[in-house]
């Protein structure tokens, strides 16, 4: 399943002498276009090809997923309240002295699985910002999926080495995260390498930008591994933090929503159980297919029979075009020969017909028969003589059809066959 990695441009921050770039709402309502870096990746793996675009230029993907600059994201370790579907406002009293900014300008989200009375890391970023970036591209048909960060809190120690100013060792910084938290450090003077002894040293993950990869080394005394900025962001696939929360959730209705829900069971944690599903219904299509074929042999099985039945019974039959129907003609030939009576003749009907007979009924005024049905008049009839009539009949295996002033009887089993 392929993913769009979407970096969101860092929101601006003071310079020296107090000046200020510009914001990138303030380029839009400019009329400067606005542009996103983003990586694909066919697989979670591999990055098979970036660049910079606006969002109606993006490339198609399954799935998208809008990371976060580290510089744009703050953490907290708070005691959740049990608050239920209250929880935004919970958050927002309980961090209120705890943020610079107003509680109801930033946006919270929980660490995966957090709930209520747990003890769990709050990302905190600009709601606004977060909010219009979000806006944006989704009015350009581009749907993010999951907003994540580049790093997080980790039981695993990480250092990233990037360019925080430019190019040389005063613009290096040094991104470090672990199970107390994420930070920014810059590497000028002392302070940074008195957090970093050599046990913490060989027991983390350290990585670096290609060109600031030497100068990291020097500065930590070891090897980092190089990694670009795409490259960096593929471990937020397989990660489960996700900024779409509370009001910035996701909200999809009709096709959008089936294609999310798919989305979601194509990603990696759902691997198993589609090849589960998928191995299933393999077995219930082979099952199927030999179930079919052993009813198939059984059913020519009964045919051959019959047949078999019909020739040695019959040999001056020939032709094998029905064989029951076939069996029942030669046997009502046979007994027409011997002077037999039949459950289809007229003899037969009269007789079960004059059995039961109702004894407060006169004879029939008229009847009319054709072979294995006898219809008689119901003028005069009363609805229990009709009543006693079929039950007497039925009680001989007989069977009786009253309709339009008519009383019509046959044999049940030919009625229940037709």
């Amino acid at each position: 399943m392929s993913t769009l990695l979407l970096f969101l441009p860092p929101r601006t921050r003071l310079r020296a002498l107090g000046r200020a770039a510009p914001a990138a709402a303030d380029l839009t309502r400019a009329g400067a276009p606005r542009e996103y870096d983003w990586a694909l990746t066919p697989d979670g793996r591999q990055v098979s090809s970036e660049g910079r675009s606006l969002a109606t230029g993006l490339p198609a993907a399954d799935s998208v997923i809008a990371l976060v600059a580290e510089s744009d994201i703050s953490w907290r370790c708070v005691d959740l309240p049990r608050a239920g579907r209250q929880m935004r406002a919970a958050l927002a009293g309980k961090l209120e002295e705890l943020v610079l900014d107003d509680p109801e300008l930033l946006h919270f989200a929980l660490e995966p699985d957090a709930v209520g009375g747990d003890t769990a890391w709050v990302a905190i970023t600009s709601r606004a910002w977060l909010a219009e970036h979000l806006a944006h591209l989704d009015a350009a048909h581009v749907f993010v999926d999951r907003v994540a960060p580049l790093s997080w809190p980790d039981e695993l120690p990480r250092g990233h080495f990037f360019e925080a100013n430019g190019p040389g060792e005063d613009g290096v910084a040094l991104r470090w995260s672990h199970s107390d938290g994420v930070a920014t450090l810059p590497l000028q003077g002392g302070l940074a390498r008195q957090f970093f002894p050599p046990g913490l040293v060989h027991a983390a993950q350290w990585t670096a930008t290609p060109g600031i990869a030497t100068t990291a080394e020097r500065w930590l005394g070891t090897t980092v591994s190089v990694q670009t900025p795409a490259q960096r962001a593929l471990a937020v696939i397989d990660n489960a933090w996700n900024l779409r929360q509370f009001d910035l959730a996701p909200r999809a209705r009709g096709v959008r929503a089936l294609r999310l829900v798919s989305r979601a069971l194509m990603r990696k944690p759902w691997q198993p159980a589609r090849y589960g599903l998928a191995a299933l219904l393999v077995v219930q299509l082979i099952g199927l297919n030999l179930w079919a074929w052993h009813q198939n042999r059984e059913l020519a099985a009964r045919r051959t029979a019959i047949t078999a039945t019909l020739t040695g019974a019959f040999p001056q039959v020939r032709a094998i075009l029905d064989a029951p129907v076939q069996m029942q003609k030669q046997l009502d030939l046979l007994r027409a020969s011997a002077g037999s009576v039949g459950e289809q003749d007229l003899e037969a009907l009269l007789g079960a017909a004059a059995t039961a007979w109702p004894s407060d009924r006169p004879p029939a005024e008229a009847l009319a028969f054709e072979p294995g049905r006898l219809t008689v008049s119901a003028q005069g009839w009363s609805q229990p003589q009709v009543d006693n009539f079929r039950t007497q009949l039925q009680s001989d295996g007989w069977r009786l059809d009253a309709s339009e002033g008519k009383l019509t009887v046959s044999r049940a089993s030919a009625q229940g066959g037709r």
